[in-house]
C-alpha cells in the first residue's frame, strides 16, 4: 500500500483575511452540499488548534482535529476515518492582486487494500475535486 500525497490550487476572488474562512469547519458549511460537521465539545473558534468535529456518510464516519492554524496563511487538519485511512489535510493561502491563491494538500495513509483502491481513484480526480471547490465557492459568492 502507498501513502499519498496529493496537492492542488485553486483561486479565490476574496483577500486571505475573508478567504480563510471558507476552508474551517463552519465556513464550508457556506459553499459545500451537505456539509454538516458535529462538534463533540462546543467551541467558539473553529480553528483553535485541539479542536475536534466529526464528519459523516452512509459509508463512515470521519474525525478532524486541527492541528495548526496560522491566520490567515494557513491551517492545518489531521483527518482520522477508523480501519480506513489516516492523513492531513493543509490549506495554505496566499494573497494575490485577484485574491488568494489556495493551495490544498491531502497527505493519505491507506489501512486496507480497499482503501488503496479508493484513495488511488481519489488521487487520480484530485485535480478536478479542487476544481469543483473553486466552482462551489465562486456560485457562494456569487
Amino acid at each position: 500500500m502507498n501513502r499519498r500525497v496529493l496537492s492542488a490550487t485553486l483561486q479565490v476572488p476574496l483577500p486571505p483575511e475573508d478567504a480563510f474562512r471558507l476552508f474551517t469547519a463552519r465556513g464550508e458549511r457556506d459553499w459545500v452540499p451537505g456539509w454538516d460537521p458535529v462538534f463533540p465539545v462546543e467551541t467558539p473558534d473553529d480553528t483553535a488548534p485541539g479542536t475536534v468535529w466529526l464528519t459523516s456518510s452512509d459509508e463512515e464516519q470521519t474525525t478532524w482535529l486541527v492541528i495548526s492554524r496560522d491566520f490567515p496563511r494557513s491551517i492545518s487538519y489531521a483527518r482520522i476515518t477508523p480501519t480506513v485511512r489516516a492523513g492531513t489535510v493543509t490549506v495554505a493561502l496566499a494573497g494575490t492582486e485577484a485574491g488568494s491563491e489556495v493551495t490544498v494538500t491531502y497527505d493519505m495513509t491507506p489501512f486496507t487494500r480497499a482503501a488503496q483502491k479508493a484513495l488511488d481513484e481519489f488521487a487520480a480526480d484530485y485535480p478536478s475535486f479542487i476544481r469543483s471547490w473553486a466552482e462551489l465557492i465562486t456560485a457562494h459568492l456569487a
